[in-house]
């Protein structure tokens, strides 16, 4: 488990981020949760869009590209939708509901530690 630090402004923006390295994992992502906590995360590594089909969960979406640059931040991401990360999207975070509109912005540099 890693936590995710907002290299920009020097804040904490989840303290338990999983990874979401199995085919498994990949596939359910917080699909069978029914909430997702302000201070946890999934990390999705070569990954440039998600689906929210089957959510239960409230989750922000955050894509960022190979440097960690965020290019892409998706608050509160409507269920049943494909959600793509658009240009230079190379990897996704799932984040808890309001996390990414309280610590993320479009250019900042985002870092797992």
């Amino acid at each position: 488990m890693s936590s995710l630090r907002n290299c920009t402004s020097g804040k904490l923006v989840a303290g338990r981020v999983s990874h979401a390295r199995t085919p498994w994992a990949r596939a359910l992502g917080y699909l069978p949760r029914r909430a997702v906590d302000a201070d946890e995360g999934l990390w999705f590594a070569g990954c440039a869009s998600i689906h929210t089909f089957g959510m239960r969960a409230s989750i922000d979406v955050v894509f960022v590209d190979r440097e960690g640059t965020v290019v892409r931040v998706v608050a509160r991401a409507a269920r049943n939708r494909l959600v793509p990360g658009g240009p230079g999207a190379a990897h996704v975070l799932e984040l808890g509901p309001g996390v990414a509109a309280e610590h993320v912005r479009i250019g900042d540099r985002l870092q797992l530690e």
